[in-house]
């Protein structure tokens, strides 16, 4: 923020109420609010700020708040007042340069993040409104990762009551929750319905989901392994445990689908026109499609969590984001660099599963791991120094506009 407002507000947010604290450009305090959480409160606390300090536009009013979304944020975005995010640690830095000896309300945090916007605004990150379709890319993106949590715990319940009856179920893959295991199960819940199934009931599920790692042979020697033994009703009670589990797994898969389908189609509808701030052109959507490695959920990941970034391809807000930039601490003789943990969880999980799957497609990638994992660096420390090199190479293909083209180690 270069231009200099006339005043400046901090927003001290919270579930049930919001404190404002309104400051001047000389740092005279003008006031403070308290306003509820609802539709009303809001539109109040735009209106306060407007009445309490006379400006003629919004625009002339810096807000700071800590968090950088939600129906706060919207609400005054929409209003046309310049909102500035401040992190948490940040805030916590702050609050001891004015209150040294530790003390803290909610007044004080309003009154610290005004009077620090007013002094530090390069401290501060601009907000602006979000492409809609990028915040719908946001939320399937995360619709989708909930899922995927949500059947993963079902999957572990499915195994511990399949390891109760039928353990030979679970030597034919790890991942009980796929839909082929799933029709599997229904065709085949015991050991003794493992004895009479046919042949061309297994082969007709193989084929329905094209699973070619399996024949119908081998399924059935593995689900026609010595049962054990078990009390009685121990089978009866695990199969209808598991008869409820797989109704959610069912569901869900069929959910995970839809989101895909979403995360799918949802940057081919990004406008093809310039950007306004904060939006993303469909062109970067097929540069970032055209990385090896990066697949559909890691990329919608990096659309959704990092859209400034990625539209002024900024390759140190993407290394900090993400978390492959090292923390480097310096005091006097001592120097220690360590890994950072202080970025976007999600898209720090994006960038490791990217960079894994690309020493597995990229020959440059896979190069460098194994380089980096003989000088001694373990498998974490050479996935981030890769994931490293795959954001410089998108931000340069972003500045330039052009796509992936594949190259060979000696290139």
């Amino acid at each position: 923020m270069n231009e200099r407002k006339s005043w400046y507000a901090g927003v001290d947010w919270a579930s049930r109420h919001h404190h404002v604290r309104l400051i001047d450009r000389d740092g005279r305090d003008l006031g403070e609010r308290v306003f509820e959480h609802s539709g009303q409160g809001l539109t109040a606390m735009a209106d306060w700020l407007m009445a309490a300090s006379g400006a003629e536009r919004p625009a002339d009013i810096a807000v700071a708040i800590e968090v950088p979304h939600g129906p706060i944020v919207e609400t005054l975005l929409e209003r046309g007042f310049c909102l500035h995010a401040l992190n948490p640690k940040q805030m916590d830095r702050f609050r001891d340069r004015y209150f040294p000896a530790g003390a803290k309300d909610d007044s004080r945090d309003g009154l610290v993040m005004a009077s620090a916007l007013r002094t530090d605004p390069h401290c501060f990150r601009p907000l602006a409104a979000a492409d809609p379709v990028i915040v719908e890319l946001r939320e399937w993106s995360r619709i989708a990762e909930q899922l995927g949590e949500q059947r993963g715990r079902l999957a572990s319940r499915l195994r511990e009551q399949l390891w109760r009856y039928f353990p030979a179920f679970l030597d034919l893959d790890d991942a009980l929750a796929a839909p082929w295991m799933i029709e599997l199960w229904r065709a085949v819940p015991t050991p003794r319905k493992a004895k009479r199934v046919s042949n061309s009931t297994i082969t007709a599920i193989l084929k329905r989901h094209r699973i070619r790692r399996f024949d119908a042979d081998k399924v059935l020697a593995i689900l026609r392994q010595t049962p054990i033994a078990v009390a009685p009703g121990t089978a009866e009670a695990a199969q209808a445990n598991i008869t409820l589990l797989v109704q959610s797994i069912r569901l869900i898969n069929q959910q995970i689908a839809q989101a895909h389908h979403q995360l799918d189609a949802l940057p081919k509808h990004l406008a093809d026109k310039d950007p306004e701030p904060g939006q993303i052109k469909q062109r970067d959507a097929i540069i970032l499609a055209s990385l090896p490695g990066l697949g559909r959920i890691n990329r919608a990941t990096l659309l959704a969590e990092a859209t400034d970034a990625l539209q002024r391809a900024d390759y140190s807000a993407l290394r900090a984001l993400t978390g492959v930039a090292p923390v480097t601490r310096r005091s006097g003789r001592a120097c220690s660099v360590s890994r950072r943990y202080a970025c976007n969880k999600r898209l720090a999980n994006a960038v490791y599963h990217w960079a894994r799957t690309a020493t597995q497609h990229d020959p440059i990638s896979k190069a460098k791991y194994a380089a980096l994992r003989a000088r001694g660096k373990t498998h974490g420390h050479a996935l981030r120094v890769v994931a490293d090199r795959l954001l410089n190479v998108a931000c340069v293909m972003l500045r330039n506009g052009t796509t992936f083209i594949k190259q060979s180690p000696s290139t």
